[in-house]
């Protein structure tokens, strides 16, 4: 598992999407149309509303974009609201990197693999599902507890813990590797070109599919 996980028209580079209109220096497509490797989302079955998460690098690769997440439905919520029963479903698409030395030069990060997409998808859905009778002070412990459990499941996807799902990416049957709990699903497998996860809540998994994105415009700014 790579160690970044934890933690006119403009075009984007080396096959990315192709938007319309010019980007500006705060406009938040800027790091995904900076990104070597293509963007996933839910293909043309999804009639809901999409919108950008975020794009990004670990605290190590500074200058480059790593992986980044394109969302659907409703955005999950960043507090506690009560009887919260937002729908939503995140694809997460990581750059597929060989093992590489840091930005620093201080040490060797891994190759990136299914379990770095699995990682993102398990910490996304914990930061967008915490529970509500936790006050601010334990709430971090919490996140802190399962995240370290996140990690551990992502680790290790030929466990137990995880099940095989086969869900369409560009068309084709593609195997996933799939496991729920009380706070949503997450899935995590491979795409051409990257490794993808994906994480819902409310939205079944078994009907999804995954696809390209030609044009990012389709997402919403945040």
């Amino acid at each position: 598992m790579d160690a970044t996980s934890q933690a006119g028209g403009a075009t984007a580079t080396a096959g990315g999407p192709v938007v319309g209109g010019q980007a500006g220096p705060a406009d938040p497509l800027v790091p995904y149309l900076s990104a070597d490797f293509p963007w996933y989302g839910l293909d043309e079955g999804w009639t809901g509303r999409r919108f950008l998460v975020q794009a990004g690098a670990g605290p190590r690769t500074a200058g480059s974009v790593d992986y980044g997440s394109l969302g659907h439905g409703e955005e999950p919520a960043q507090r506690y609201e009560p009887r919260d029963v937002r729908k939503f479903a995140v694809v997460v698409t990581v750059a597929r990197r060989d093992s590489r030395r840091s930005a620093d030069n201080t040490g060797t990060l891994e190759a990136t693999s299914a379990s770095s997409a699995a990682w993102l998808a398990g910490s996304g859905l914990l930061a967008g599902t915490w529970p509500g009778q936790l006050d601010r002070a334990l709430r971090q412990d919490w996140l802190d507890q399962q995240s370290s459990l996140a990690w551990d499941l992502a680790d290790d996807l030929a466990g137990p813990g995880w099940s095989t799902l086969s869900l369409p990416v560009n068309g084709l049957p593609q195997p996933f590797r799939y496991r729920e709990s009380e706070y949503g699903w997450v899935l995590a497998g491979e795409a051409p070109g990257v490794l993808l996860g994906a994480y819902g809540r409310g939205v079944s998994a078994y009907g999804l599919g995954f696809s390209t994105v030609p044009d990012l415009t389709a997402y919403t700014r945040p």
